[in-house]
C-alpha cells in the first residue's frame, strides 16, 4: 500500500464504510491541500442508480473490477461502491 499522509482522517474514513483506495486518495488530498479545501471540491459524479447498466459496466472496467458482466445493476453498485 502507499504511503497514507493523513492516518487519521484515513482510520475515521475507513470506519465509515469508505473503500481502502477512496479513503487514502481523499486522506492524501487532504494533507496535501488542506482538509477545508477538500471539503469544499466535493463530488460532482451522477449517482449509481441515476446510471444505466451499461455506464456502470464502463466505471467497473475503468476501475479494474472482474467478475462484473453478469451482474444486475444493484450488484453492480454495490460491487462499485465497496471495491
Amino acid at each position: 500500500m502507499s504511503s497514507i499522509n493523513d492516518p487519521e482522517l484515513y482510520e475515521s474514513l475507513r470506519e465509515d464504510g469508505v473503500s481502502k483506495e477512496k479513503a487514502a486518495r481523499i486522506s492524501n488530498a487532504a494533507a496535501n491541500e488542506g482538509r477545508s479545501n477538500v471539503g469544499k471540491r466535493g463530488g460532482r459524479a451522477d449517482d449509481y442508480e441515476d446510471r444505466t447498466v451499461d455506464e456502470l459496466r464502463d466505471r467497473a472496467k475503468e476501475l479494474g473490477l472482474t467478475n462484473y458482466s453478469s451482474l444486475k445493476k444493484d450488484e453492480l453498485i454495490k460491487k462499485l461502491r465497496n471495491h
